[in-house]
């Protein structure tokens, strides 16, 4: 063979490579609305950053490139080829990519779409579990972003889950343990309505909005595929590269002694008028820029990432507007894992407390609401960033311990004048000379400071900037065993 022979016989296999398929498919998954695995990753990436990784294993597009400059690891799981290929070696292809992420410290990102083949012909024992184990080794070393673009079924669900954050797509994403037409849940093909027998449809089972509304595992839903690529793009403005790199600090024309006087009228919401926790962290984040995560379940909590004098932050906080910010299960769960996030990967946590406390009941007990409220009072009691807290109207009862409390070894509590803080909420209305008052919690040494509204900007970012090198150990061990 020539060398111009070989070189033409390289041309035609990469391009087969590349259109894993045929094209006849990729061009029927266009007009559907969905790019092919390869367009994905190229939309997602810097133009020209991409390197590919293992062309000629086929089962899902894999390399590294660059978003924003910053380098990130991908794959790209590929429908059109999902009957062509060996699961072990696209569960080998993927953990590579996984591995290398490890190794040179950037992110991981997937995006899944295993196609109906996929669904169908399910993966050999001990393939996909190799792939999960390189996750878990990952979790906490390097962020990883989940987005599901397609059908994920089985024990591939697993991938995703494993995952700091998933995102799906509105319409076509599903994800489920088992494939309901194998056991009559639902009619192979049914649409959003259902089949009309009782069953129930593909995406009510296991579509965007049942994930992040009512199971909680996915943290955004996106509109379309475009959408979901920037919802990418935005949570890794905020994330360092790896557990060993603090957040990227970016320039901010939003001054850091800012008072914004909207924050003393918030702080005066009438008790019967439910407030909304969002319009307290707009007022306060840089350019009321604030990217909330997971906002369509547990909905009495919000979490989500923001800037302080141009340094990324989470932000935890109680949502009045939702069972009068009343803390349950699935609260206590979405900020448990929020917080060990944000301590994994050196993000200071603001938190916003407006609570009554818990919500009562045999539901609430039965469920385990206990083990709940200690999961989230470990992760706060583990979290060694800077932990900064502004009680803004109730802190009460459990709520208060568990909500980022001077208890909890935060470092800087603060607190509105108006606020009531004690260990249970008073019959009516909150009288600020009595035992609840923000001033007798200071006396007793449970905050800092009693604070202006309008000032809590600038004494966040001062108290940020006081913490800049905080160092906090823990007692050497393996490590402990939160109350899962």
């Amino acid at each position: 063979m020539s060398a111009d022979e070989s070189l033409e016989r390289l041309r035609r296999l990469k391009m087969e490579a590349h259109h894993s398929g045929g094209p006849e498919r990729i061009d029927a998954r266009r007009r559907s609305g969905s790019a092919s695995a390869r367009e994905r990753v190229l939309r997602l990436l810097d133009v020209n950053t991409f390197v590919e990784l293992d062309v000629f294993v086929r089962g899902a597009v894999t390399g590294h490139g660059k978003i924003e400059g910053r380098d990130v690891y991908i794959f790209s799981q590929d429908a059109e080829a999902a009957s062509q290929t060996s699961p072990d070696a696209f569960a080998r292809k993927v953990a590579k990519v996984v591995d290398l992420a490890m190794k040179n410290g950037a992110p991981l990102v997937g995006l899944y779409d295993s196609g109906v083949a996929g669904l169908a012909d399910g993966a050999p024992l001990g393939g996909c579990a190799g792939l999960h184990f390189s996750k878990v080794m990952a979790s906490g070393l390097v962020p990883q972003i989940a987005a599901v673009m397609g059908p994920c079924a089985g024990s591939a669900t697993f991938s995703p889950a494993l995952a700091d954050f998933v995102i799906m797509v509105k319409g076509s994403s599903r994800l489920y343990l088992a494939d309901p037409a194998a056991t009559g849940g639902v009619a192979a093909g049914a649409d959003a309505a259902g089949a009309g027998d009782g069953r129930i449809a593909y995406e009510e089972l296991g579509g965007a909005r049942a994930h992040s509304e009512i199971s909680g595992l996915a943290h955004l839903a996106a509109d379309d595929e475009d959408d979901c690529i920037e919802m990418i793009r935005g949570l890794l403005s905020y994330l360092p590269q790896n557990n060993l790199e603090e957040p990227p600090r970016s320039d901010v024309f939003d001054p850091a002694g800012r008072m914004d006087s909207e924050l003393d009228t918030l702080a005066v919401c009438d008790p019967g008028v439910p407030c909304d926790m969002r319009d307290i962290a707009v007022h306060v984040v840089d350019e009321g820029e604030f990217l909330e995560v997971t906002p369509g379940w547990a909905e009495n909590l919000i979490t989500g990432f923001a800037r302080l004098g141009g340094r990324p932050v989470g932000i935890v906080g109680n949502q009045p507007a939702r069972l009068d910010a009343r803390l349950d299960i699935d609260a206590a769960a979405k900020a448990a894992r929020f917080v060990r996030f944000c301590d994994a990967f050196n993000l200071p946590l603001v938190t916003l407390v407006d609570t009554p406390g818990f919500t009562a009941g045999k539901e609430q007990e039965h469920g385990g609401v206990v083990r709940a409220a200690a999961k989230l009072m470990y992760a706060y009691c583990e979290a060694t960033v800077p932990k900064l807290t502004v009680v803004t109207r109730r802190a009460f009862g459990e709520g208060y311990e568990v909500m980022g409390s001077k208890e909890t070894r935060a470092d800087f509590n603060f607190a509105w004048p108006a606020a009531g803080i004690g260990r249970e909420l008073p019959a009516g209305a909150l009288d600020r000379q009595d035992s609840a008052s923000p001033y007798a919690a200071a006396v007793g040494g449970h905050l800092d400071d009693v604070i202006e509204p309008l000032e809590t900007r600038p004494r966040l970012i001062a108290a940020l900037e006081a913490c800049a090198s905080k160092r906090e150990g823990r007692p050497p061990k393996k490590h402990g065993n939160i109350p899962l």
